[in-house]
């Protein structure tokens, strides 16, 4: 029992001799692999959206409801608008935030856009921009609010910023006329008359939009010039808002409404998780990808304003639809498999041609051992054969009693153990060649 257990501790000896340098190799190889392995996703991120009554609110707490299913908590922070989130991402204080089309102007410089520290998934929605106004004449045009009271959104908000743009190419100059409301709070002032027009630029079913919709006297503006403001501000979209879709039985609107709209955008920051947009880009595809009053199905997520570059991750995204792996297993799962494959090819590249190699070096360091004996055996056998001196028969009797001890002492394994047998057979042999020259002599 004793000498089985040894035997197999000689053969594991042997074994690691032989490949520890394999281990190093691929040990090396592993470390090297692990620098390029991302992170594992956190858990909890947050999104900076707009006042609580806009549409980037009421998809935000949907993305919300997607993500808690595949264990990800999305913290949804109201904020003034478009201004305030890119502050807070560039500041670190969000992870994502919707950003209004337009808002940036875009670097023709691509090292400044990288500066940005920002990257785009796209745009989600369009955002048509409404010029609610009360009165009994239809109102076409801007240069018709000269003169009147409008709100046109709090600071850090991107109506506000677009509507002093289109405003002011109206020659309409800033004043104590523009006043700054934004969201129900103008709707109420708009309805109360307190205010005679109000711009908001929100998706057609925020809360906001549908009251004023219904809001008995107040109507909505048709860009007459739509065309122009489209060539002139290159991030609006000239949009038809269809006669009757709003509600058939009031037939509201009476007539077709050309809108104009820049797209809400989903910006990240820079360093956010790649699963992580993988997993917003799916989220954003369950919630905006169905056809509405203004778009086609399938026609968002996409990459429309091109404020800042597009993530890598997106634009595998729009070219290949989710990650394999994501498809067909949970969220977390796919993240740790994704992760294990970029450590363990690189590892497998390296074992499988050094295990192919490791058997014939294991074989070699073991028949060294005996190979070793032989040489001396050989030399012994050769000073026999042609300088044989009868006053050194002791000195070959006790080279041949050494390399038979040699030879027995050898550890190795069970499996070449018959390499040993021979060998001291061939002692022998070399013995009874010693006997034969000591007769004759």
């Amino acid at each position: 029992m004793m000498a089985k257990i040894k035997a197999g501790l000689l053969s594991l000896r042997d074994l690691f001799a032989t490949a520890w340098w394999i281990i190093l190799i691929v040990g090396i190889g592993f470390v090297i692999a692990y620098q390029f392995v991302q992170p594992a996703p956190p858990k909890k991120i947050t999104i900076s959206t707009g006042g609580d009554s806009g549409a980037y609110y009421q998809f935000a707490k949907r993305y919300a409801t997607i993500l808690e299913r595949n264990g990800v908590t999305l913290e949804v922070k109201t904020s003034a608008g478009s201004l305030e989130n890119i502050e807070r991402l560039k500041n670190g204080e969000a992870d994502i935030g919707f950003v209004q089309g337009g808002v940036i102007e875009p670097k023709a410089d691509q090292d400044e856009a990288d500066d940005l520290g920002l990257l785009s998934l796209g745009s989600m929605f369009y955002e048509p921009v409404w010029v609610f106004y009360r009165g009994d004449k239809a109102l076409e045009r801007l240069t018709d609010l000269h003169g009147k009271r409008i709100a046109i959104g709090q600071e850090g908000s991107g109506v506000r910023q677009l509507a002093q743009q289109l405003l002011k190419a109206n020659e309409i100059p800033a004043g104590e006329n523009l006043l700054s409301l934004s969201g129900l709070k103008a709707a109420e002032e708009l309805q109360q008359g307190r205010i005679d027009a109000a711009f908001i630029i929100s998706a057609e079913k925020a809360p906001v939009i549908q009251v004023l919709l219904r809001s008995p006297g107040i109507k909505v503006m048709s860009f007459a010039q739509a065309g122009a403001y489209q060539r002139r501000f290159p991030f609006l979209t000239k949009l038809t808002f269809p006669h009757g879709v709003a509600d058939l039985v009031r037939d509201f609107p009476p007539e077709d409404v050309k809108l104009l709209a820049p797209t809400a955008n989903l910006i990240v920051r820079d360093d956010l998780h790649p699963a992580l947009q993988s997993l917003l880009l799916q989220a954003a595809s369950e919630v905006h990808g169905q056809s509405g009053f203004f778009q086609d199905v399938g026609e968002f997520p996409s990459y429309k304003d091109r404020m800042v570059p597009l993530s890598p991750e997106a634009g595998r995204y729009f070219k290949s639809g989710a990650p394999f792996l994501q498809r067909y297993l949970p969220f977390w799962l796919a993240v740790l498999i994704d992760r294990l494959i970029v450590l363990l090819i690189p590892v497998v590249a390296l074992l499988i041609p050094l295990l192919k190699v490791a058997p014939a070096i294991y074989n070699w360091r073991v028949r060294s051992k005996v190979f070793r004996c032989y040489g001396e055996l050989k030399f012994l056998e050769d000073d026999l054969s042609h300088h044989f001196d009868p006053a050194k028969l002791a000195d070959y009797r006790n080279r041949l009693d050494t390399l038979e001890e040699e030879a027995v002492r050898l550890s190795v394994p069970l499996a070449f153990t018959d390499l040993v047998y021979t060998l001291r057979e061939h002692v022998n042999l070399v013995r009874r060649i010693l006997d034969k020259k000591e007769s004759q002599a």
